[in-house]
């Protein structure tokens, strides 16, 4: 029979650490693995299931959506049932939805698969990231998620090209079974190293719950409109109306209570406050972008889904290279200049890669892609950690939930705006024509406004906001 183990952070040896953060980078590693094949293979995936290009983006709504949707409910599972225990059914449930998608023959039943997909997602990455909240102390937290989430990008470093390749190759069924024995590896390592921690048990508000899964899906969407559901305004109104009302509900249910499921005490933080805002509206850009460049690459330029995933290493590569200095970048320049800098710079960078790539100077994307990457490295370290650094303990759990959460719910967002704006502009076009490339010049440039804009948010960001440290035992001192 297991002991369970109470998190302590004066108590928590290196090695037991170490083995903490690396059964937490297992976890990010199948999760982005997935998430970067799929974007790759999605016009095959078309093809296959007679389907446009331009509408397949519900694939990917379909797993963040449900991801976002059952989020909250991943930390009081961890809590009741142990970090392990919980971890294990994550990884088990996410490779049999991968089973799942890889026998779909139609569009409705890999999207049914992917939703089992999402329920198991929703309990990998933030149990991993909430184990390592808690063991590591505020100060260190930056530094720790840096160290978990750089070996966690070989995911997203092979995932394209993997994608791509096994698309031209073999078939797209290829890229949900490779989770397979992806999944036996992670299954076996999480109960051979994982320990089962546990905390005393809470309430959870199942109520609050609904309330918030049921306001996301209504709203979310209501937003895909009639290109994803083909519904009549009258359903669409209706979807925005409940989406509305469950939120507004929830306010009124949460406040007061010290049970809710996000304690509103958390917005009395100012930083918080910003850093979530900014973050939700900064990550919306954000998440167009793993979509829409293989498919520009591949329906707009005409590249094969090999080259299209080959494309997609350098921005990884960049992300990488910013880990383990982006600590030292945010203590420099600040939060609030590190914030609006990068996000004004992506948005040039966003506005510059479809002309060059239009222009024929296809040798410029590689190093665009590069500093794209290099930016988001540093951009979202930053959003995290200012979003939770400043949180007292009582509410760190509550916080990093529902920044997770927000985090998810972005990434629905953000693809179903990219989804919506193109198929807007090129529902008409054939793919390499003339009048496709015009729809996706458009399509850039209203994502580049779009990510843009969170600037002025983080432009509120305090200028005291404290320095991070880096974590004890690393020759390098701040």
């Amino acid at each position: 029979m297991d002991k369970t183990q109470q998190p302590a952070n004066d108590a928590v040896s290196a090695t037991r650490l170490n083995w903490q953060l690396g059964i937490v980078t297992f976890g990010f590693f199948m999760e982005t693995l997935d998430s970067t094949i799929v974007n790759t293979a999605l016009p095959s995936m078309a093809h296959s299931l007679h389907e446009s290009p331009l509408h397949m983006h519900s694939v990917i709504v379909a797993y963040v959506l449900t991801v976002a949707m059952t989020l909250p409910l991943s930390g009081w599972l961890a809590d009741r049932f142990g970090v392990r225990n919980v971890f294990f059914s994550a990884i088990v449930l996410f490779s049999i939805g991968s089973m799942f998608c890889a026998t779909a023959g139609t569009l409705n039943h890999l999207l049914l698969a992917r939703v089992v997909q999402g329920i198991g997602g929703a309990m990998m990455v933030p149990v991993g990231r909430l184990t390592v909240l808690k063991l590591v102390p505020r100060e260190q937290y930056m530094s720790a998620m840096t160290r978990v989430t750089l070996p966690g990008q070989i995911g997203p470093l092979v995932g394209p090209a993997l994608g791509g390749l096994l698309v031209e190759y073999v078939s797209w069924h290829w890229i949900f079974l490779i989770n397979l024995p992806v999944g036996i590896i992670g299954a076996i390592a999480t109960l051979w190293l994982l320990p089962n921690i546990t905390l005393p048990p809470r309430r959870f508000d199942f109520i609050g719950f609904i309330l918030l899964a049921l306001g996301m899906a209504c709203l979310t969407l209501a937003l895909d409109g009639r290109q994803g559901l083909n519904a009549s305004t009258t359903v669409l109104s209706l979807l925005v109306l409940v989406g509305v009302a469950a939120i507004t509900i929830y306010i009124c249910h949460a406040r007061n209570n010290e049970n809710a499921l996000f304690s509103l005490k958390l917005f009395k933080n100012r930083v918080f406050s910003i850093g979530l805002l900014g973050s939700f509206t900064g990550r919306i850009g954000s998440a167009t972008m793993p979509f829409m460049i293989p498919l520009f690459l591949q329906i707009g330029m005409g590249f094969t889904p090999f080259h299209a995933g080959m494309m997609m290493i350098p921005m990884v590569l960049g992300n990488m290279s910013m880990k383990r200095i982006v600590v030292r970048v945010v203590n420099h320049f600040g939060y609030r200049h590190t914030l609006t800098g990068t996000t004004l710079l992506l948005a040039l960078v966003i506005t510059i890669f479809p002309i060059l790539a239009l222009l024929g100077l296809t040798w410029l994307l590689l190093p665009l892609l590069f500093l794209q990457g290099m930016i988001n490295g540093v951009r979202f370290s930053a959003m995290n950690t200012l979003t939770l650094k400043d949180l007292p303990n009582e509410l760190a759990s509550s916080g990093n939930s529902m920044m997770s959460m927000s985090q998810q719910l972005t990434l629905s967002i953000g693809v179903t705006v990219a989804g919506v704006i193109i198929g807007a502009f090129g529902h008409q076009a054939l793919a390499n024509s003339v009048e496709m490339q015009q729809a996706f010049i458009k399509t850039w440039f209203c994502i580049a406004l779009i990510v843009a804009l969170p600037a002025v948010i983080f432009s509120r960001v305090p200028k005291g906001a404290s320095r991070n440290l880096l974590l004890a035992g690393r020759k390098n001192k701040e």
